[in-house]
């Protein structure tokens, strides 16, 4: 695996435990937390796959344009595209004030997160 691939995933790892550590707490999980590191996760994780696959990275949190690009070379992961789109919405909408993600919110954007995860190490020869 290259080196700049390994950054990613790492950091992808940061925001998938941040979610789940979020999501765990006994008082007051922090849902909208919980919804931003979920699309974090998902978005640097499809980076290392376009990484390790030798495409072009783009500067950008839509989910949905990072698949497209990666569907050349998985193209089975056209299913993640509902998952894509709410997790895309999910890393602005609830960072400002005005929109706030409850239980159903989170736990849906860890559960989305979590399925891309596992098919990206998978992908790329890690440990589910």
């Amino acid at each position: 695996m290259k080196p700049i691939t390994r950054e990613w995933v790492a950091k992808a790892e940061e925001d998938y435990l941040a979610a789940v550590d979020l999501s765990r707490r006994r008082k007051r999980p922090l849902w909208s937390g919980v919804c931003f590191h979920a699309q974090q996760c998902a978005e640097k994780y499809l980076k290392a796959r376009m990484e390790e696959a030798g495409l072009a990275v783009l500067r950008t949190h839509d989910l949905d344009i990072l698949l497209n690009q990666l569907l050349g070379v998985e193209p089975l992961w056209a299913a993640f595209r509902p998952a894509a789109q709410m997790l895309t919405d999910y890393a602005v909408d609830f960072r400002y004030p005005g929109h706030n993600a409850g239980r159903t919110h989170g736990r849906r954007a860890l559960e989305q997160a979590k399925a891309i995860r596992r098919e990206v190490r998978l992908s790329l020869g890690l440990p589910a």
